[in-house]
């Protein structure tokens, strides 16, 4: 059965925010204004640069470990990527914390959307470190558990869009609208992971020689 469709997905639910985060960096290097300015963004925000690149690498390479086909047969390539994928999902989160923490808030955003990403971005570092001492442990089923759970965080822009256009779509425009449809697509995709780490895991068959069939 195909494994290549499922971190395919993933890429492309990631390609809104990675394309705007091409366009925010742009902004910064060249001094052009295409992306909304705020007190948020100022001109040389370390934070916001780390976040970017990070969350950009984070969601693309972190795909491919959704294929289960790579990870049988490049099982070292499987290891390694995930010894980068570590220290990149750290940066994603801490940024995040940075941003949220030190930079000035956002214009027309609330106290939900700021404890919002306060908990989530605690919520995937903590998932990461948690994902790290159970490998350490060779507990690889709780291994997994937590690093889909971290990525499920790190992917939140992604489905963000989705969220936020069909709550805009729904209930109109507003600040409180917009960070609630923001903290929806933390939690939708922690759901999402959490149906996917406790779904049964298929088991190989064992394929059956005619002869031997016959025998039964």
């Amino acid at each position: 059965m195909p494994t290549w469709p499922v971190p395919l997905a993933l890429v492309a639910l990631s390609l809104i925010p990675v394309i705007a985060g091409a366009v925010r960096l742009t902004d910064l290097s060249t001094g052009s204004t295409h992306m909304p300015q705020d007190a948020h963004h100022p001109e040389m925000p370390v934070a916001l640069i780390v976040h970017i690149v990070s969350a950009t690498a984070y969601s693309v390479l972190g795909a491919f470990q959704f294929s289960a086909g790579l990870r049988r047969r490049h099982a070292r390539w499987h290891r390694t990527a995930g010894r980068v994928l570590v220290p990149l999902g750290l940066a994603v989160a801490l940024s995040a914390l940075w941003l949220t923490l030190v930079y000035p808030t956002e214009v027309n955003t609330g106290p939900l959307l700021y404890w919002s990403r306060v908990i989530f971005a605690v919520a995937m570092a903590t998932c990461l470190v948690l994902g790290l001492m159970t490998v350490r442990a060779r507990n690889f089923r709780a291994h997994r558990a937590w690093m889909i759970r971290a990525y499920a965080l790190g992917l939140g822009a992604g489905t963000q869009v989705v969220t936020i256009g069909l709550a805009e779509a729904t209930l109109g425009t507003s600040a409180a609208v917009a960070d609630a449809a923001t903290a929806a697509g933390w939690a939708v995709n922690l759901a999402v992971a959490e149906s996917i780490i406790r779904r049964p895991r298929a088991r190989g068959r064992r394929s059956i020689h005619p002869s031997k069939e016959k025998l039964r």
